[in-house]
């Protein structure tokens, strides 16, 4: 069975690849590695059933070829960066849009008959209450969650027209080995600069959900496994939830740097640290929990897991100091 990962050389991507390869299919990546990194893969290379094609889904003409023979697509390709929804907007619209509507049209050309879609939390935008189900409004405040929300209708309206089995994977914050985008990241690059002060962005109130991208990914996996025949969405994210202020103490902790680092906060009008950004956010899980999920781990040992494995990735010693 052979399938196919769009952005595969991604973050979460990657590690679906991993998953997929390990339960012994073939998998063709496709990804114009504008934000995915070879890297990502090299530790596959020698894995006969693994070929990487480098093409860019907002140019749709190569994907119904590329998708020839296929049993499933996997869409992971996206620009990951929600505040790039600030000052260029157009970007998400080319690259979150654009690129699901090429992606759907070849398999409807292709006759691919099954997609597991990577959406986002960001469709609910700032929900009245947490935890928010998948029946919640949606509501996006950010242009990528409006992107996001745009691929789910793209799809269920393929679903609905042409038979497509698929499935939308609305995750809360992942975080694991090869993450390089968000708060994590962001807040230890800083204080590798300086590991005397840490800017943050808003008022460090502003409440998350993280799940471990391992666990994101076996919750993907089984969604689609066991999910109906038409279109699905589906809530991916731990059963808890932490502060911006927690995450930054616990890459403290890990640096070595307790007692030794000054907070200074960069807040928006309610906290928030940029627009588009939502104060609090936490999904439940019920519906997945009833395929069988559950989260190994929680929020806060999905940073722990996170930050060390960055540690090393980053060369960041303890003390703060390192070569990024």
């Amino acid at each position: 069975m052979s399938i196919v990962v769009t952005g595969g050389a991604g973050f979460i991507g990657s590690h679906a690849v991993d998953a997929l390869l390990d339960m012994g299919f073939s998998v063709k990546v496709l990804d114009n590695f504008s934000s995915g990194r070879m890297e990502n893969l090299t530790h596959r290379s020698g894995d006969p059933r693994l070929s990487i094609v480098k093409m860019d889904l907002k140019d749709g003409s190569a994907l119904p070829e590329a998708l020839r023979g296929a049993s499933a697509v996997f869409h992971f390709a996206a620009n990951p960066e929600v505040r790039v929804s600030t000052t260029n907007p157009d970007v998400h619209f080319r690259e979150n849009v654009v690129a699901t509507f090429n992606l759907l049209e070849a398999m409807r050309r292709a006759d691919v008959g099954e997609l597991v879609f990577a959406s986002s939390s960001s469709v609910y935008g700032e929900p009245e209450r947490i935890p928010v189900g998948e029946d919640a409004p949606i509501r996006p405040v950010s242009v990528y969650g409006a992107s996001k929300a745009s691929g789910e209708n793209l799809i269920h309206a393929y679903s609905r027209l042409y038979g497509i089995k698929a499935v939308a994977m609305r995750y809360a914050n992942v975080a694991g080995p090869r993450l390089r985008h968000g708060v994590v990241p962001d807040l230890m690059l800083k204080l590798a600069k300086n590991p005397r002060q840490l800017e943050i962005l808003g008022d460090g109130t502003q409440v998350r959900s993280y799940i471990y991208v391992g666990d994101a990914v076996e919750a993907t996996v089984l969604a689609w496994r066991r999910g109906g025949s038409g279109f699905e969405a589906f809530n991916v994210g731990s059963e808890d939830w932490v502060t911006v202020n927690d995450i930054a103490k616990l890459i403290v902790e890990s640096l070595g740097l307790e007692g030794r680092v000054e907070f200074t906060y960069k807040p928006l009008l309610h906290g928030v640290g940029w627009p588009g950004d939502v104060k609090r956010i936490a999904l439940s899980i019920d519906k997945l929990k009833a395929l069988g999920f559950k989260p190994r781990h929680n929020s806060v040992e999905s940073l722990r897991l996170t930050i060390e494995a960055l540690r090393g990735e980053l060369g960041l010693a303890r003390g703060g100091h390192g070569s990024a």
